[in-house]
């Protein structure tokens, strides 16, 4: 690792790479007074390396040109990887103002390297030599070049000045925004949490939920009272458990009400003006709105491909969802001995496991003392990806994190080299935003001599102590699915740290990640973790059968308020700067008429994020991308079709996929990458399996999208239910700016799209 750049500034512990092992940042001597300074000398650094590389008078090359644009900024990269990741994962008010007050510099910083004329006409004159023979150059640095070019393009390199500096006053304006939504949103959260303070009200909870409620409780200063923490979705997790409809319901309208009800941590002014500036920006650019101007640079291409998959799967998922929904309200009259009673949303969690109980003589109840945390990882997660690439885990207690509850891990290829570090972050805590995710602390890079350093992120509920933490089926496969973006960011094997592991298309993303989920399912590995973690008995086989029986159970209100979301998510970004509703008093409005005029409008099931509290559009990097999980859907049963022709899970299958499609980052095209992979271009069909009798396609399609359990991991805690996925994301605030590290290339790309993790999503 010798070759790792540094530049001595002396600014404290971010002055030079960590001593540590594959460059793990020190986070125990990182104060937050750190940061500022750090930060600002990283930005004028940054920016006399660019210097440099203008006023060079030889002609452009790889080496003088490239080379050190890929190399510069490490400074910067590194404060801003460590900032980032600690404001998603355990903020406190002083990083949250720090993250702020930076935010219109930082976007200030990028315009002026994207918009400086001078580079852009050195990287022109690089490409011409190129073309022309004169200079000698491989494919990944080919492409790099072109991704730059069209960086530049995109971030307003053929404005004028004029337009320049307007363009730079809406960047820095909503980069801001999008750390005042996340600041928000957590706050809102917090304070939307419901206590309650009768130990009856938690009918129908396990005991282990209920003393980590009390345990919540008593870390907030209320001692003797039960706290609920709110999730990132619509839907909470304990809406499925909570027997008492009136808790249900008060749990139900905290969570729906987030960031409209008046006050500090109201979103909906912030939300307006983002759209407003997202949609002038696009203008600018030349674009019709801002999701023509995010489809641009997408697989997908278009708006209207993206419109396509989502218009045509939404008649059958809401066809479905009814049908759910009648059968659902049978129960609920039953139960309450009222032929009247109407089911309400903060029903449908609730009855559809009593329903799924009552079909399937199966439930999250009976499942969870068989889903031990330590072993699903262990001989889960893990035992799979040893099985499939050969690498192992090393538990290494002496290296800390940036949490007390984070743990890392030590990855070892078969041959006993050093692959990277891993870092989990399992349970919620108030310091941390909902949801899952996966971020790079060091991207790996044959350039730098760095090697991967990742970290997974969730939200599990921890046990009390001296009691294991059991699994909800969801969350099991929220563990498999973080940790598919882990591989792809700890096998990347390329030159430049722009193109490092999960540096690929937007819509892309996801793709391995959900390709992971299937090895939750395979019977060697299930049978391996699905153990009763007092008796050591396996899960009974009946019960894995019923569970595979169930699979497309309730795929109807998956898929319809995944739809929901996606389309909302769209009809915000593909409106212009006038048609922006204009009052804070109009955003629901908005989104009631643009979920009925897509079909999806269902009192009882509402979009998984409503607009004021949807973090993936507002608070990071999924603006017009939310639709990506369901587009990834299309490679991922491609993939798991081969996995199945070729014999299954096996280390010569796992060897190609690595060395084909997980190394590969973004060094070539996306959609090259997976042809390269498959043997040829990808295909809708394996989306589509046989027909059952009395599915028509478009049904049987809508169940296909979540027939293994790809979901959104930030929705990872909906009792007993699968749902279709999309940095945060990444796909993680699943998405704010992230500078990954120092490299412009991978770091401009972050700042100009706002992504930030995957998981994301």
């Amino acid at each position: 690792m010798s070759q790792a750049h540094t530049t001595s500034t002396g600014v404290g512990p971010f002055d030079a790479p960590s001593t540590l092992p594959y460059f793990l940042p020190d986070f125990a001597a990182i104060s937050a007074a750190d940061y500022e300074p750090a930060i600002r000398a990283g930005m004028a650094a940054e920016l006399e390396e660019i210097a440099a590389i203008t006023r060079n008078s030889a002609p452009a090359s790889v080496e003088n040109t490239l080379v050190p644009f890929e190399r510069g900024g490490e400074l910067l990269g590194r404060s801003l990887t460590v900032l980032y990741n600690n404001v998603s994962a355990d903020a406190s008010s002083d990083l949250e103002d720090i993250e702020q007050a930076l935010a219109p510099e930082l976007a200030a910083h990028h315009d002026a390297i994207f918009m400086n004329k001078d580079l852009h006409a050195r990287l022109v004159s690089l490409t011409e030599r190129i073309e022309s023979g004169e200079e000698p150059a491989d494919e990944e640095s080919k492409w790099l070049l072109t991704s730059l070019l069209k960086d530049f393009k995109r971030a307003g390199i053929d404005l004028d000045d004029a337009q320049q500096a307007e363009l730079s006053a809406i960047n820095a304006r909503l980069t801001e925004l999008e750390s005042i939504f996340g600041r928000k949103l957590l706050a809102g959260a917090n304070e939307a949490s419901v206590f309650l303070s009768d130990v009856a009200d938690l009918e129908g909870l396990p005991q282990d939920a209920i003393e980590a409620a009390g345990d919540a409780a008593a870390a907030r200063g209320r001692e003797g009272e039960y706290l609920l923490e709110l999730q990132l979705p619509t839907q909470q997790s304990v809406l499925s458990q909570l027997a008492r409809r009136e808790i249900r319901e008060k749990v139900y309208n905290a969570s729906i009400h987030r960031g409209a009800t008046g006050g500090e941590n109201d979103t909906r002014e912030i939300i307006l003006e983002t759209v407003r500036l997202r949609a002038r920006a696009a203008k600018m650019l030349g674009y019709e709105h801002h999701g023509a101007y995010i489809a641009d640079d997408s697989t997908a291409k278009t708006t209207a491909a993206v419109n396509e998959i989502l218009t045509s799967l939404a008649p059958a998922a809401v066809a479905n969802a009814k049908s759910e929904a009648a059968e659902l309200e049978v129960a609920l009259r039953r139960d309450l001995g009222d032929d009247t009673a109407r089911l309400e949303p903060w029903d449908w969690s609730y009855y559809s496991e009593k329903v799924r109980l009552e079909k399937y003589s199966l439930d999250d109840s009976l499942l969870r003392p068989y889903l031990e945390l330590e072993r699903v990882l262990h001989q889960g997660v893990f035992n799979a990806a040893t099985r499939l690439y050969g690498i192992t885990f090393v538990a290494r207690p002496e290296l800390k994190g940036y949490h007390e509850g984070v743990r890392v891990w030590e990855v070892f290829n078969e041959d006993g080299s050093g692959l990277g570090l891993f870092l989990g972050d399992f349970f919620t805590r108030e310091s941390k935003r909902g949801g899952a995710w996966m971020n790079n602390l060091v991207d790996q890079s044959g350039l730098t001599g760095y090697r991967a350093v990742v970290v997974n992120n969730l939200n599990i509920p921890k046990a009390p102590a001296g009691q294991p933490t059991l699994l909800t089926w969801d969350e099991v496969i929220t563990m498999f699915h973080e940790f598919g973006h882990a591989l792809h960011g700890l096998f990347s094997d390329v030159i430049y740290p722009s193109h490092s592991g999960t540096e690929v298309a937007r819509d892309f993303v996801e793709y391995p990640s959900q390709v992971n989920e299937m090895w939750a399912w395979e019977p060697s590995i299930l049978a391996e973790y699905a153990v009763h973690y007092k008796t050591g008995e396996p899960m009974p086989a009946q019960w894995i059968e019923t569970l595979n029986a169930s699979r497309q159970f309730n795929e109807g209100f998956n898929t319809t308020e995944y739809l929901s979301a996606a389309l909302l998510d769209q009809a915000w970004h593909q409106i212009t700067e006038d048609q922006v509703p204009a009052s804070v008093d109009d955003v629901l409005a908005f989104e009631a008429a643009a979920l009925e005029k897509a079909g999806v409008a269902l009192d009882v099931v509402p979009p998984r994020y409503r607009t004021t509290y949807y973090n993936h559009i507002f608070g990071g990097g999924y603006s017009a991308g939310y639709y990506s999980y369901i587009w990834s859907e299309v490679l991922d049963a491609d993939t798991v079709e081969w996995f199945g022709e070729n014999g299954g899970l096996s280390r010569q299958n796992g060897d190609y996929f690595r060395s084909t499609l997980l190394s590969q980052g973004g060094k070539r095209d996306s959609l090259d990458v997976f042809a390269t992979f498959r043997g040829r271009a990808q295909q809708i069909e394996p989306l589509i399996p046989p027909q059952p009798a009395g599915l028509s396609p478009a049904t049987n399609r809508i169940a296909a999208c979540t027939r293994r359990g790809s979901h959104d991991p930030a929705h990872s805690h909906s009792s007993g239910r699968s749902s279709p996925d999309l940095p945060e994301p990444p796909a993680d605030r699943y998405h704010q700016l992230w500078w990954k590290r120092g490299g412009w290339g991978a770091v401009s790309r972050r700042v100009r799209d706002g992504t930030l993790d995957r998981g994301w999503p």
